[in-house]
Formats: C-alpha cells, sequence, structure tokens
C-alpha cells in the first residue's frame, strides 16, 4: 500500500487531520483513484503510532499496522475489495469447508455480521495502550442493516476508539450516520502536480488519461495498467457515434457504465455552453437536445444502482447505446445537411 511518501499530496492533509481531529467518529470524503485509502490507513497507523506524532514507521505499533496485523486497528471492507487489493489476513466465506477455493461470487458489500463482531472488537482492552481504530471501505458498501447496527458505538463509543468511514460521496451514507461524525475532504493534486507525478511513473499521454479519471492520478494508472491510451479513450465518443462499441464490451459491466456516464456529462456539459470534464471538446459531438440527454443520464443512473445485478452485458450496452444513437445520428444529419 502506498504512503504519502509515494503520494505526496497525502501529506499535508494527513499532517492537519492527525494534528487536528478531536473526535471520535470522522467521515473521510475523496476519490479512490486520488488516495482514499491511502490516508484512511496512514490516519489509523497515525493515531496508532507509539513514537507521536506518527506515522513513524518505525515503531512496533507501526510496523505492525503496516502488516495489517495490529491488535487494535480493525479493517473493514467488502470481499471484492480484498480480493482486488490482495489485501492479507481471513476473507469472509473465501474458502470452502474442504479447503478449496469458493466459487461464490464475492460481496460487494459489507456485512452486518462483519459490523457486529468490529462492535464487539471496539468494547474489548487495546492490546498496545494507544487506541482501537476501526476503518470501514468503502463506507456506502454497508446495507442499511449494517449502518444500523453501527450507529449505536457512533453514539456511545467505547471509550479510545475511533471509528474512520472513507467514501466517494457521503451522501450515500444514512443521515443518521452523516449527523454523527465529523466529516474531511481529501481533495485530488492540482493538474500540474498530478501530470507530473505521472510523468515520474512513466505513464505515456498523463494528461488524457489524468482527464478520463476524473483528475484523480491513481485511477489515471489504474486506466494504464488495463491497456488503455489517451488517443483510445479520446477516440471513444467517435467510436461509439459510428456504431462501435467493442471497447466498452471488453471492460467489466460497472467500468463501462461509468465510462457511459461521464460521457453523458460531458455531453451535457457542451450542450449548455459548459467544460466537459472527461474528454476533449473536440472529441465530443454537439448534442442540442437537452431534455433527451437528461433521460439518457437518468437510465444510466437507474441501471447503475444494480449494477450487482446478473445482467447480460452486451443486451444492457445496446439497449443505452440505443437510446444515444438517434441522438448522435440526428446531429450527424445536420452536419451533413449544413
Amino acid at each position: 500500500m502506498r504512503t504519502e511518501k509515494d503520494l505526496p499530496w497525502l501529506a499535508e492533509p494527513l499532517r492537519q487531520l492527525r494534528d487536528g481531529q478531536r473526535g471520535h467518529a470522522l467521515i473521510l470524503q475523496g476519490g479512490i483513484g486520488a488516495g482514499l485509502l491511502e490516508l484512511a490507513l496512514r490516519l489509523a497507523q497515525a493515531w496508532l503510532c507509539e513514537q507521536p506524532p506518527g506515522p513513524c514507521d518505525q515503531c512496533a505499533g507501526c510496523h505492525l499496522a503496516l502488516a495489517h496485523t495490529h491488535p487494535d486497528l480493525k479493517v473493514l471492507m467488502p470481499e471484492a475489495w480484498q480480493q482486488r487489493l490482495e489485501w492479507s489476513g481471513e476473507e469472509e466465506g473465501a474458502a470452502a469447508e474442504d479447503g478449496s477455493k469458493s466459487k461464490k461470487k464475492p460481496s460487494r458489500e459489507i456485512k452486518v455480521e462483519a459490523v457486529r463482531q468490529a462492535i464487539d472488537w471496539s468494547h474489548t482492552s487495546n492490546a498496545r495502550g494507544q487506541a482501537k481504530v476501526l476503518v470501514l471501505f468503502p463506507a456506502d458498501a454497508m446495507n442499511a442493516v449494517a449502518a444500523n447496527a453501527l450507529l449505536k458505538t457512533l453514539e456511545e463509543p467505547a471509550p479510545g476508539t475511533k471509528v474512520l468511514l472513507a467514501v466517494e460521496d457521503p451522501e450515500h451514507l444514512l443521515p443518521t450516520l452523516r449527523s454523527r461524525c465529523q466529516r474531511s475532504r481529501l481533495a485530488p493534486p492540482d493538474e500540474a502536480s498530478a501530470l507530473a507525478w505521472l510523468g515520474q511513473q512513466g505513464l505515456a499521454q498523463p494528461q488524457a488519461l489524468l482527464r478520463a479519471a476524473g483528475g484523480q492520478p491513481l485511477g489515471a494508472l489504474e486506466l494504464a495498467s488495463q491497456g488503455l491510451s489517451g488517443d483510445a479513450w479520446a477516440g471513444l465518443p467517435r467510436q461509439l457515434a459510428q456504431g462501435d462499441w467493442a471497447m466498452l464490451a471488453s471492460w467489466p459491466l460497472p467500468q463501462a457504465l461509468h465510462t457511459l456516464q461521464c460521457l453523458c456529462h460531458d455531453l451535457m456539459a457542451r450542450s449548455c455552453g459548459g467544460v466537459p470534464r472527461y474528454f476533449p471538446t473536440e472529441a465530443l459531438p454537439a448534442v442540442a437536445d437537452w431534455a433527451a440527454l437528461s433521460e439518457w443520464s437518468r437510465e444510466l443512473q437507474r441501471v447503475r444502482r444494480h449494477e450487482d445485478h446478473p445482467w447480460q452485458a452486451g443486451l444492457v450496452l445496446e439497449s443505452l447505446l440505443g437510446q444515444l444513437q438517434p441522438l448522435l445520428r440526428k446531429r450527424a444529419s445536420r452536419a451533413g445537411a449544413a
């Protein structure tokens, strides 16, 4: 896991949170591609550091935290995220009784059983005498039952317990949770700093991929690791306008849906004279039908809410792009007539 030594834009937020946080519960808001999880884990390590101000990376507490074995640190995340990050430690339901790997699809939720076990853990004595820290990432992966189970702990925490909820959008959390936590926002680095850092990582065409990731440098690196180039990203709107959606079909459905939402955002921005965020302006067709774009946006949001449903991905994309194609063809025919 990277630290603020690897991601220099995290150093100042970490210092401010370490020195300024006084409450027992904190919502840390920010982009996953900007280092949200990395900051959450470093802050938890700082709270548990035995040579304050931490994290010092030298004491026994820091070594345990870095190894994910600190007895006073518990990180709750869905099985799907554990697998994605190759998170060390036992995974709930990861193995069958005979020891073989379970074929069950990894859960994308933080389960209520895990939250209840964490609550019981928080009421036991500190092993190393500093504090107890519970990190939930992404916190909106809790369903309503799990979130309500956590509510009592936020109202009446065990002495010395801190709860850190890392989430991209706090509005996805229950209002009762939000009202009992302080908030802090992790901003992505400015574009110049992000581009300089991506250049140091050897990323080709960093500006296009940084746009594709919404200004989040770790997101840009992940896109590059998936084989996406800046030219391919910039050319995607034109491909879709021509009815070619092979690139989208090669991606996992959640990623394809997110990309369509980025495209919809930029088409709507351009239609009202705004500045596109994800794609270059010159790569976008001009679509003036705001009502139709708004309807398509609502449909994308509806499908995205159920992205874990066992959809037939090809049919989903065909349906969604079928709603976009008439708008693009209409614009193309007007341009040809002109």
